[in-house]
């Protein structure tokens, strides 16, 4: 490979609206990987720019970094991802967005409601949540994680 054939961190930074730290922080975690120079100087692939913008929009979308890591590491090293590399993500990770779209969902039409959460401290808590039968099915927002008000109904 030739040196003309890669980028200098302060190019990958201004191809990708990264920071430079921003670049070694994915470079520390693993979702992109540095070639050095004689003089020690970090030199990236080309391909590490879709890498890192897709590191960008799955952190954006929610997916934890060990995630993006997992899904970077099915990608060939080298080259360019193709059509069909960035196809397969993409159907890995359709499931995982589906569960955070209901979730956020969920969130949006019980947010002014309760969450059965089992404060008891609103006055509407009695309404919703009397007694706070919720905590039957355990700790947390029992009505953002799935239960139902009527699933604690006597």
């Amino acid at each position: 490979m030739t040196p003309a054939a890669l980028l200098t961190i302060g190019e990958l930074s201004r191809r990708t609206g990264l920071s430079v730290s921003a670049i070694r922080f994915y470079e520390a975690r693993g979702l992109v990987t540095a070639i050095r120079t004689g003089g020690n100087q970090r030199r990236f692939l080309r391909a590490d720019i879709r890498r890192l913008s897709f590191a960008q929009i799955a952190q954006q979308l929610g997916l934890t970094l060990a995630e993006i890591g997992a899904e970077l590491a099915t990608l060939p090293q080298g080259r360019s991802p193709t059509r069909q590399d960035w196809q397969a993500i993409s159907r890995r990770i359709r499931g995982a967005l589906q569960r955070r779209i209901v979730t956020l969902e969920r969130t949006r039409d019980l947010l002014d409601g309760c969450i059965g959460c089992g404060c008891l401290s609103l006055a509407r808590c009695r309404l919703y949540n009397p007694n706070d039968r919720a905590a039957r099915a355990g700790a947390g927002p029992r009505f953002l994680l799935g239960d139902r008000a009527k699933d604690f109904e006597e």
